[in-house]
């Protein structure tokens, strides 16, 4: 039995908020898969949703 023991912290990256708005706005294209989009940011597909959600609201609030 092999064990590897990860070395480091891990820091979370910190996204703007045009950064995630640009993210959003690919995820929402025709034809758009979100998984491949958030592996091609190296994000977790579930961050991605929490994003479009909290977008979604903040746009129904304001309107």
């Amino acid at each position: 039995m092999r064990v590897e023991v990860l070395g480091g912290v891990e820091r979370r990256r910190r996204w703007s908020r045009d950064d995630k708005m640009r993210i959003i706005e690919e995820t929402l294209a025709p034809g758009a898969v979100v998984t491949e989009i958030a592996r091609r940011h190296g994000i977790s597909t579930s961050l991605v949703f929490t994003w479009r959600r909290r977008a979604r609201l903040a746009s129904v609030v304001s309107a």
